[in-house]
Order: C-alpha cells, then sequence, then structure tokens
C-alpha cells in the first residue's frame, strides 16, 4: 500500500492489503472512497499522518510512504526526540536532581542583573528557560514577574528573542513595567495596547524594526479584537517574540473566543508562557487550553488523555486525574508554594475591640433592629426577589459598623426604606456634628503610635465614604495621607504632567519612598488589592471594616507580605471591630474560607473553584441566615 500527499489530502493507494475492519476505522478516522483512493483533506497534515502510521504498524500493516511524508514523519520523530529530552531534563530540574554546569552559567548570568533572584527564583527561571516554552503556577506574591523577565534578558542577550508581549489584565501592567526597569536595570521603550481604536492600534503593530517598542502590554480583549493584526506582527521578519499570558487562568473556557484567538498569536511566537496562581479554577479540562498554548504543535495531553480525563471527572476518580496530569505535564511547569518564599511570618493581631458610641450604637440597634422586623413578613416574598432584599440588608449593617452616613446613599437592586423614622434619618445626616465614630478614635490612636516609631501604615476600608472620611480625619490633625480608590486614575504611560490629579502610580511611589513625608495610605481593596505592592516599606495594614469577599481580603494581605522585603521584616495585621457586631461574623468566616484557600493553593493538583476566590453574592445571604433566621 502506497501513502501520498496530494493537495492537502493524505491518499492511500493499493488498499487490497486492508480488511474490512481496517476500512471502518479509517472510514472513522474520515478516509473516504473515491474512484482510486481512500483519501482523507487535512488541514494539518503532521498529525493525522503520525495517527495513521501509528494504526497501521499496530495491525502489522506493510506500506510505503511517498518521500515528501517519509521526510514529514522523519521531522516529526526528531522533534520528538527532542522535546523528551527537554521535558526529561526540565523533570530532573524540578526535582532538584540536576543543577548542572548550564545552571551555574545561568546563576552567573543573573548575578550580574540589577536585581538579584532569590533561590526558588533561580530555579524557576533556570527551568523556565530550559523549556522555554514554560508555565509558572507559583502563588502571588512569589516573584513571577521577576523570573520570567531574567529569561527573557538572556534570550535576547542569545540573539534569540528581541521584544516582550504580555497579555493580561490592565492591573498587570503597571507592574510589568516597574519590574522591567528595577530587574533589568533599564526603562523599556513600551506601549499599552488598550482603549485607543482599533485603527489607531494597528499602526503600532507595523512599525519598522528599528522602531518596534520592546515592551506590548495587551489586554485579552484587545487580543481577541487585533489578533490578526498581531499575527503578521509575530510573522515579521526580524520580529522574535516572547509572548507572555498573565493571569493565564482567563484562557479557562474551552473554546471561548479569547482562548482561541489566544492559541493562533501564539502558534507565531517564538518562545511562550503562561502565569497564574490558579491553574485549574473550575475543572481539570481548564489546564488543556494552557498546554495547548504552550506546545502548540506537540501538545503533552494527547486527543485520548482528554477523552480520559473528562470520564474521570464525571465519575470523581480525581486521584487517577492527578496521577495522569503529574505524568503528562508535571515536567512543565514550576510551582512555588507561599510556605518556600522563606517570609517571616505574618502577625495577625488580635482583633481591636471598640465600644460604638452613644449616636452610632443607637443608629446600629434601630437598623439591626428595624431587619428583624422586616424579615417577620419575608415568607411573602420569592427566592430571588428575597435574596435581593437580604444581600441590601447586610449592606446596610456593614454600612452602619464603617460609617454611619453612608446608610443615606443608594444601593443597586435594593429600595426598601429602611430609615423610617425622621429621627433616626436626622441623627444620620447630622452624624457628624454629634460625635466622632469610635472606631475612628481607636483607628487615630493606633496610627499615630505606630507613626511615633516612623512606621508607615496602610489602612483599608470598603466603602468609599469611609475611606474619604478617614483622609479627611488625618489631614486635620497635620498627617499627610493619600487615597486610592476606584476613581484614582491610572497612569497611562510613563509621562507626568504637572496639574494633573496625582495617579495610583503617583501615590504609591511617594508612599514607597521613605524620604517623601507620605506615610500614610488609605485604599480600598476592590481598586487596588491586586494592583499595588507596598512590602518594601510599609510593615503595617489596618482594617478598619471588612466584607465577605475572601479573594480581596487575601490579596490585600500579600500587599505588604511579598518576595523582596518581607524576609526580614514583619508584616503586621490590625483589625478594628466594634463589639457585638457583624463584625465578629464576617471575621470569623473569612478566616474559615481563607484557610480552604490556602489549603488548596498549596496542592499542585486541585481543582481551585474560584467562587472561593471570587466574590459570591451566596456569601452575604447565607450570613444574613445565620444572623437574622437561624439565630
Amino acid at each position: 500500500m502506497k501513502i501520498v500527499v496530494q493537495n492537502n489530502s493524505i491518499c492511500l493507494y493499493n488498499t487490497e492489503v486492508l480488511k474490512r475492519y481496517h476500512i471502518s476505522q479509517l472510514d472513522y478516522y474520515g478516509y473516504k472512497q473515491n474512484d482510486s483512493c481512500l483519501e482523507k483533506y487535512s488541514d494539518s497534515i503532521e498529525p493525522d499522518l503520525l495517527k495513521i502510521t501509528k494504526y497501521l504498524d499496530e495491525e502489522l500493516v506493510v506500506y510505503e510512504l511517498s518521500e515528501e511524508l517519509s521526510t514529514i514523519l522523519y521531522q516529526s520523530t526528531q522533534k520528538k526526540k527532542k522535546l523528551t529530552s527537554i521535558f526529561t531534563k526540565a523533570k530532573t530540574i524540578k526535582e532538584e536532581a540536576l543543577l548542572d554546569d548550564e545552571f551555574n552559567k545561568f546563576v552567573d548570568f543573573t548575578s550580574a542583573l540589577p536585581r538579584k533572584l532569590k533561590q526558588h527564583q533561580l530555579k524557576s527561571a533556570y527551568h523556565f528557560y530550559t523549556l522555554q516554552n514554560g508555565a509558572n503556577f507559583s502563588v502571588p506574591g512569589s516573584g513571577k514577574t521577576t523570573t520570567i523577565l531574567s529569561v527573557y534578558e538572556k534570550l535576547r542577550i542569545e540573539g534569540k528573542c528581541n521584544l516582550l508581549f504580555i497579555v493580561g489584565p490592565p492591573s498587570c501592567f503597571q507592574p510589568w513595567k516597574n519590574e522591567f526597569k528595577e530587574t533589568l536595570g533599564r526603562t523599556p521603550d513600551s506601549i499599552i495596547l488598550s482603549g485607543s481604536s482599533k485603527s489607531s492600534r494597528k499602526s503600532e503593530y507595523f512599525r519598522s524594526k528599528e522602531d518596534a517598542y520592546e515592551l506590548y502590554l495587551s489586554t485579552f480583549h484587545t487580543a481577541l479584537n487585533d489578533y490578526v493584526d498581531i499575527k503578521k506582527f509575530f510573522s515579521q521578519i526580524g520580529v522574535n517574540v516572547f509572548l507572555i499570558i498573565d493571569e493565564a487562568h482567563y484562557m479557562k473556557q474551552l473554546g471561548g473566543s479569547w482562548a482561541n484567538a489566544l492559541l493562533e498569536i501564539g502558534k507565531h511566537a517564538v518562545y511562550r508562557g503562561v502565569l497564574t496562581g490558579t491553574p485549574i479554577p473550575k475543572s481539570y479540562k481548564d489546564v488543556f487550553n494552557l498546554f495547548d498554548f504552550l506546545w502548540e504543535e506537540n501538545s503533552p495531553l494527547s486527543e485520548d488523555d482528554k477523552i480520559q480525563i473528562d470520564i474521570w471527572e464525571k465519575s470523581n476518580k480525581n486521584e487517577d486525574i492527578k496521577s495522569l496530569l503529574e505524568a503528562r505535564i508535571g515536567p512543565l511547569f514550576y510551582r512555588v508554594r507561599k510556605k518556600d518564599l522563606g517570609l517571616m511570618p505574618a502577625v495577625f493581631h488580635e482583633p481591636i475591640l471598640v465600644k460604638m458610641n452613644e449616636v452610632e450604637k443607637s443608629i446600629y440597634d434601630s437598623i439591626k433592629a428595624k431587619i428583624f422586623e422586616l424579615n417577620q413578613s419575608d415568607y411573602f416574598e420569592n427566592e430571588e426577589v428575597l435574596n435581593k432584599l437580604w444581600r441590601g440588608r447586610m449592606m446596610r449593617l456593614r454600612q452602619s459598623v464603617s460609617y454611619p452616613k453612608l446608610l443615606l446613599s443608594a444601593i443597586d437592586n435594593y429600595s426598601e426604606n429602611i430609615l423610617e423614622s425622621s429621627e433616626l434619618e436626622n441623627k444620620i445626616k447630622n452624624y457628624d456634628k454629634l460625635e466622632v465614630s469610635g472606631k475612628l478614635e481607636a483607628l487615630s490612636n493606633l496610627v499615630m503610635d505606630l507613626r511615633k516609631s516612623g512606621q508607615k501604615v496602610l489602612i483599608w476600608s470598603n466603602f468609599i465614604g469611609t475611606l474619604k472620611l478617614i483622609k479627611k480625619h488625618f489631614n486635620s490633625i497635620g498627617e499627610k495621607a493619600e487615597l486610592i480608590y476606584g476613581k484614582t486614575p491610572v497612569r497611562k504611560d510613563d509621562t507626568i504632567l504637572i496639574g494633573e490629579e496625582k495617579t495610583r502610580e503617583d501615590i504609591r511611589d511617594e508612599f514607597l519612598d521613605t524620604e517623601s513625608g507620605l506615610d500614610i495610605l488609605i485604599a480600598n481593596p476592590a481598586a487596588c488589592a491586586e494592583s499595588i505592592s507596598l512590602h518594601k516599606s510599609c510593615f503595617h495594614a489596618i482594617y478598619y471594616d471588612l466584607s465577605y469577599n475572601c479573594a480581596q481580603y487575601l490579596q490585600s494581605l500579600d500587599r505588604i507580605h511579598r518576595v523582596g522585603g518581607s524576609e526580614n521584616n514583619e508584616a503586621n495585621y490590625y483589625f478594628l471591630q466594634y463589639e457585638n457586631s457583624i463584625d465578629q461574623d464576617i471575621k470569623k468566616n473569612l478566616e474559615i474560607k481563607a484557610q480552604k484557600m490556602y489549603d488548596i493553593i498549596e496542592q499542585d493538583y486541585n481543582i481551585y473553584d474560584l467562587d472561593l476566590f471570587e466574590e459570591d453574592i451566596e456569601d452575604d445571604i447565607a450570613a444574613y441566615k445565620r444572623i437574622f433566621i437561624n439565630k
């Protein structure tokens, strides 16, 4: 039997040697009988050729390949041997069984960089450099960005790549620019590909090689919209791209438009990498796209593997899945756990219990009593309506332990009049004239004690009105304080315009500067729990109030407890709580959820269940039931 390729089709001639069941199997593979041969149109000759030759070899069918197909098969075999060698070496590096002369040379190279890599970063970087298409699944705060930049610089100096293209959420852009300068000692020519029109972005992709940027920063949305132009850009002569997907768990949607666009773009990059601390957010199948992206031509997970994982997952055979994943992708990613970072243990101080002052206590008691009253008639409502009511009421209760005047603001999808009494409403409207809240007094005392010893202080609150109140208070007593929240602008580029409103980056940089005089930073976890790192000069964080959002809480903890500062400096966390209030319920449930998340994060092959890591309406509803129904 002769096998040839004609017009993008694989053709089998002289098929008399095939038995009937062979013909049936080939029909299943897509081979159809025409006048002279069995033929299959193929978009990708190599994988189809490998599939049929493997089957024919297993069935001991004798065949002859055309010269063209023989060459394709030989090249594929050689490539597979090379990859097997790389995979084997990566496995030994990961297991720390191989730290050879090449590793020592790599260490010598990194020692010349302005930023010195930690031991775990060196091993992670060398593992990535060996693979050159790598995955880093280390925990937040472990220095993944620094690791990648050191690999990029090594490849750039070797002449193997000349630009770094990052696709990720907007919050990662400024950290990449900052880390680039701090790690490599130079400010890159960079561009943010987001927010402008597609036509204006198009011109940026087709600059001359001499005028090209070194660092490109794109959102997932931009990559989806521009992927045709990006592919052309990557394919230009002289453009050798190192493509990184940051927060790569956004590729989790199998067949999703983002994933498909990135898979297409990735084919035209010289080197590829994925970074995420949560590689398996919802299902074991979520890793498929990550490794298909990295190893587009030779994915370590075969179609049979993927089918088997799907079957096992439906049967809850998780241990079988973990064993298969370890065998197939274990050598291909590097993971540093929190316990591996060598950080000083963080200190969680016992909550500071504060007694409510007279007016705020009367307001809190009135709100809580009103909610109990409203709860009596809830059985008339359907579940959807009840969920909205309960969530709104919990928001009101949380507002009342943060700043009473927040109760005057509207809440989306919640319209209950919880302030029926004009006396109560007047108390709230005039609250600032009547008293200073107990929490604000306690906060002021704590901050000033820390300031006496020269400490910088980070204050967290979930409410904008409270943030502004705290800033106003410290400014009024002569303390310089700045605020970062959702409306604080983000720096678009490296230019600073005189007279413009301060950006988040301006405020952060000023706060980090030990000589600036800015020693109090007030921030909202929803706006900057991910986007600022303060661990080099700030070691004290105070939580004025908390929400049930555990993801934001854990991210906020990491702002002052990270690699590059926390090895020798103790991170301290303080919690202000009103006695006998909702504050205790929130903190208790955050601690339970946080422990679950930490237990999951420390393991390699666990489904992360991003519901744990994202705000969940069910948390507010469960809290409402605990406090008002099941009491």
